[in-house]
């Protein structure tokens, strides 16, 4: 690893570094436990928009990670900051939970299916054929297309799920107009982070399971980057991208002591 300053804030994803289906990852109450007595900032991310921070946060708790609301970072958060940056107090047509209507909401937004600016599609377990209709009417219309997330595809105990990604498709089948994306792999999830942590990537950290969205998106930011191997990502497939991870590591535990 290139000779770097201290790292000074972390940013950490959430699924596959802290927690597996449910359970949390041996090491994550370690992690976070140092992190909050370090005194250094420190956010949780997430490319799931369906859960507002203060649900993550709850949800975390049950399993015994203690993580302020204030320290998690959610695609829909980045979307709305995205959105008040670009065109404060405007309108969209949401498809999506809670966690994006809340943050969309929280930075007064009007959400509205009549001319809006902007359609603004999210995570959600129940996709219907009406609302996606919609979406392709109002965009065709000149609404502008947003998501939340590129996933393709959502873990569940029964296989995977489609999300985002994959509904996103089906809408820019139908229109001819691509979305921007604001989460992961997109930097403008970490910039924003950072910005909310006052912390400059040159001295941060980015963990992650995923080579194509969290270590990306973390060496597009100009941050440090660790992959580890507890979710999606595993040792043999490091070597099929054309960039690298700063260092990759087995598991959470294995950071502890570079806090």
């Amino acid at each position: 690893m290139a000779d770097r300053k201290p790292i000074e804030s972390w940013l950490t994803d959430m699924d596959g570094v802290l927690i597996h289906e449910g359970v949390p990852i041996p090491g994550a109450d370690a992690f976070i436990k140092k992190l909050r007595e370090s005194g250094k900032p420190f956010l949780v991310l997430t490319n799931n928009s369906i859960y507002t921070p203060r649900d993550l946060h709850a949800r975390l708790r049950r399993m015994g990670l203690e993580v302020p609301i204030e320290n998690i970072w959610t695609s829909a958060l980045a979307t709305a900051k995205f959105l008040d940056d670009q065109r404060p107090n405007g309108s969209a047509y949401v498809i999506g939970e809670a966690g994006l209507t809340t943050a969309l909401h929280d930075i007064g937004y009007i959400l509205t299916d009549h001319e809006p600016d902007y359609v603004v599609l999210g995570e959600t377990r129940t996709y219907s054929f009406e609302a996606m209709t919609k979406a392709v009417r109002l965009i065709n219309d000149g609404a502008r297309f947003i998501c939340t997330n590129p996933d393709e595809t959502g873990p569940s105990t029964e296989g995977p799920l489609p999300a985002t990604g994959a509904v996103a498709a089906l809408i820019t089948k139908a229109t001819g107009r691509q979305p921007y994306f604001a989460g992961k792999p997109n930097p403008l999830m970490m910039r924003t982070g950072l910005n909310t942590l006052g912390a400059h990537s040159e001295s941060s950290a980015m963990i992650g399971d995923r080579m194509d969205t969290d270590v990306l998106a973390g060496i597009e930011a100009g941050m440090q980057t660790f992959l580890v191997l507890t979710g999606l990502t595993r040792t043999e497939q490091v070597e099929n991208w054309p960039y690298r991870p700063s260092k990759v590591v087995d598991s959470i535990a294995d950071l502890v002591d570079l806090i």
